[in-house]
């Protein structure tokens, strides 16, 4: 898998200016009540290095499980229309990355377990393992998950909300139809079934 390398962000302060400034419209014209942290440059670097991000906002108070809410919508939300103010290419949206009680923190560690898991199922049954369809930041970060196992390797199937990644064994044909799934909604309970399908 490849990926664009794009140019750091060249000035912090006025990027993390700009995003507080929209932020405080947020809490004062929107009405949200919340309390935010801008980090920007090297201290805001993911310690588990499945995001790229240079400026990392974190987001707290009574509102901030309405951020949560529905997989992360309106944290992802929020994230895009900053990359946007700060005038992120699309393929540099994932420098700025928010974050409210803990959410993506802890997504990200299930994207780690899941990615152990199927990387174990992939190993065993020598059988490709279908994820369920997920946005476009977390399918990346799967993807750098699971690029430690040299004997396998990942591609992203399907189209737009429905777009997931397969894990296959290194060198077998990419075909999704006969993987093994795990293409239900995000943050639900896995089967209990091996190998079901939806």
């Amino acid at each position: 898998m490849r990926y664009w390398s794009a140019m750091p962000i060249e000035d912090y302060a006025a990027a993390a200016q700009k995003i507080a400034a929209f932020l405080k419209m947020l809490t004062t014209t929107g009405g949200l009540r919340l309390k935010y942290r801008i980090t920007a440059g090297g201290g805001a670097a993911d310690p588990d290095g499945l995001e790229n991000r240079e400026i990392y906002v974190e987001l707290a108070g009574p509102d901030a499980a309405l951020l949560t809410d529905r997989g992360g919508e309106l944290l992802r939300s929020l994230e895009h229309v900053a990359a946007k103010i700060i005038r992120l290419e699309p393929e540099e949206h994932d420098k700025v990355s928010f974050d409210a009680q803990n959410f993506k923190a802890i997504r990200a560690r299930e994207l780690r377990m899941t990615a152990d898991t199927a990387a174990e199922r992939v190993r065993r049954g020598g059988q490709p393992f279908s994820f369920a369809p997920m946005s476009s930041r977390e399918r990346r970060m799967l993807h750098l998950a699971l690029r430690e196992f040299e004997d396998l390797e990942t591609a992203s199937s399907g189209e737009g909300a429905n777009r997931f990644v397969v894990l296959y064994p290194k060198g077998a044909k990419h075909d999704v139809v006969g993987a093994v799934s795990d293409r239900r909604r995000p943050n639900s309970r896995p089967s209990s079934r091996p190998g079901s399908r939806r």
